[in-house]
């Protein structure tokens, strides 16, 4: 990035944009538009305040209490999110951090495909935003019990700590893939990827609800 560039960047700061098409413009300097994620883990600018931004529990994107319906923009933003250790999300640019709002995961998985099976089995996602994940070491499974519902909530780690909470229709066609295996000596209820085993949940609590 040239020194013009850093310039502009600190003259129409993110904090200070009153409307999406302002922060597009922004973001897209340090997101290098349509090449993918930028390196947000790699930058370490000052933080700059929170940004009216909220990701709802759907995956929808509201900017100034108004949603974001243009997918090329949410997709371009989504490339410059970094959670960080205190457990917050932002947008990160080379010369600046500003905080938003995610009520759940800041994406969504929403289509699978399953290749292979037993050890060499991998179940591939793809979020609301266009990342594809194949589940595995680099990209862990974990599932939640809901409390409020009694449901479960499987999410896949996508990139730095960012998940991607799995879709409930997706959820269930996951589930179908589901198998009794032994962890700890404890048998449970699991699904592969690439050679890692991931517990939904302990098998004689499947088998009590099923009944």
């Amino acid at each position: 990035m040239t020194m013009t560039e850093r310039a502009d960047l600190r003259q129409d700061s993110l904090t200070a944009a009153t409307e999406a098409r302002g922060l597009e413009a922004l973001v897209s300097r340090a997101a290098r538009a349509g090449k993918g994620p930028a390196p947000v883990e790699r930058w370490n600018p000052a933080f700059c305040g929170d940004l009216d931004m909220e990701i709802r529990q759907d995956g929808s994107w509201f900017y100034l209490g108004t949603p974001i319906g243009r997918m090329p923009l949410v997709q371009l933003f989504s490339s410059v999110l970094r959670k960080d250790e205190d457990g917050r999300t932002y947008l990160v640019t080379p010369v600046e951090r500003v905080g938003i709002r995610v009520v759940d995961a800041p994406f969504i998985a929403v289509e699978m495909d399953v290749s292979g099976t037993g050890d060499a089995q991998i179940i591939t996602f793809r979020t609301n935003v266009g990342d594809v994940v194949e589940a595995g070491p680099g990209h862990p499974l974990r599932f939640v019990d809901e409390d409020a519902t009694g449901g479960l909530k499987p999410y896949v780690l996508v990139r730095g700590r960012l998940e991607a909470l799995v879709a409930r229709p997706v959820m269930y066609e996951l589930v179908e893939y589901g198998e009794e295996i032994e962890i700890d000596g404890r048998r449970m209820f699991a699904v592969r990827s690439k050679g890692a085993v991931y517990p939904i949940m302990p098998a004689e609590k499947l088998n009590r609800l099923s009944t």
